[in-house]
Protein backbone atom coordinates (compact mmCIF):
# COMPACT_ATOMS: atom_id res chain seq x y z
CA UNK A 1 0.00 0.00 0.00
CA UNK A 2 2.87 2.59 0.98
CA UNK A 3 3.84 1.64 -2.96
CA UNK A 4 0.95 2.85 -4.31
CA UNK A 5 1.20 6.30 -2.09
CA UNK A 6 4.14 6.90 -3.22
CA UNK A 7 3.10 6.39 -6.81
CA UNK A 8 0.10 8.72 -6.18
CA UNK A 9 2.12 11.34 -4.76
CA UNK A 10 5.02 11.29 -7.35
CA UNK A 11 2.13 11.80 -10.11
CA UNK A 12 0.39 14.60 -8.12
CA UNK A 13 3.51 16.06 -8.05
CA UNK A 14 3.61 15.68 -12.11
CA UNK A 15 0.26 16.97 -12.63
CA UNK A 16 0.77 20.53 -10.81
CA UNK A 17 4.28 20.43 -12.91
CA UNK A 18 2.45 20.13 -16.23
CA UNK A 19 -0.25 22.17 -15.51
CA UNK A 20 1.48 24.96 -14.22
CA UNK A 21 3.55 24.93 -16.97
CA UNK A 22 1.11 25.30 -19.69
CA UNK A 23 0.17 28.75 -21.53
CA UNK A 24 -1.40 30.95 -19.16
CA UNK A 25 -4.46 33.25 -20.11
CA UNK A 26 -5.76 30.93 -22.33
CA UNK A 27 -9.20 30.16 -19.66
CA UNK A 28 -11.14 33.25 -19.73
CA UNK A 29 -9.33 34.46 -23.57
CA UNK A 30 -12.73 34.02 -25.36
CA UNK A 31 -14.76 36.41 -24.37
CA UNK A 32 -17.45 37.72 -26.92
CA UNK A 33 -16.77 40.32 -28.89
CA UNK A 34 -13.48 39.42 -29.27
CA UNK A 35 -13.46 37.62 -32.65
CA UNK A 36 -11.22 34.91 -30.80
CA UNK A 37 -14.60 31.88 -31.05
CA UNK A 38 -13.00 29.05 -33.14
CA UNK A 39 -9.48 28.65 -31.33
CA UNK A 40 -9.75 26.05 -29.44
CA UNK A 41 -6.79 24.02 -31.77
CA UNK A 42 -4.20 22.80 -30.03
CA UNK A 43 -0.59 22.98 -32.01
CA UNK A 44 3.11 22.06 -31.19
CA UNK A 45 4.47 21.88 -27.62
CA UNK A 46 0.86 23.29 -26.41
CA UNK A 47 -0.55 19.62 -27.69
CA UNK A 48 1.86 17.73 -26.62
CA UNK A 49 1.03 19.01 -22.52
CA UNK A 50 -1.95 18.28 -22.89
CA UNK A 51 -1.76 15.10 -24.00
CA UNK A 52 0.60 14.33 -21.63
CA UNK A 53 -1.34 15.72 -18.73
CA UNK A 54 -4.42 13.50 -19.60
CA UNK A 55 -2.26 10.92 -19.67
CA UNK A 56 -0.95 11.49 -16.39
CA UNK A 57 -4.66 12.34 -15.18
CA UNK A 58 -5.70 8.86 -16.20
CA UNK A 59 -2.60 7.06 -14.58
CA UNK A 60 -3.60 8.61 -11.35
CA UNK A 61 -7.05 7.93 -11.14
CA UNK A 62 -6.55 3.84 -12.38
CA UNK A 63 -3.85 4.13 -9.78
CA UNK A 64 -6.35 5.57 -7.12
CA UNK A 65 -9.17 2.86 -7.96
CA UNK A 66 -6.46 0.61 -7.27
CA UNK A 67 -5.08 1.32 -4.15
CA UNK A 68 -9.36 2.03 -2.82
CA UNK A 69 -9.57 -1.34 -3.42
CA UNK A 70 -7.14 -2.94 -1.87
CA UNK A 71 -7.32 -1.08 1.05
Amino acid sequence: MSILSAILFILSIFIILVVMIQAKGSGLSIVPGTGDFGKFERRGGELVLHRITIGLITIFVVTAVIAYFIA
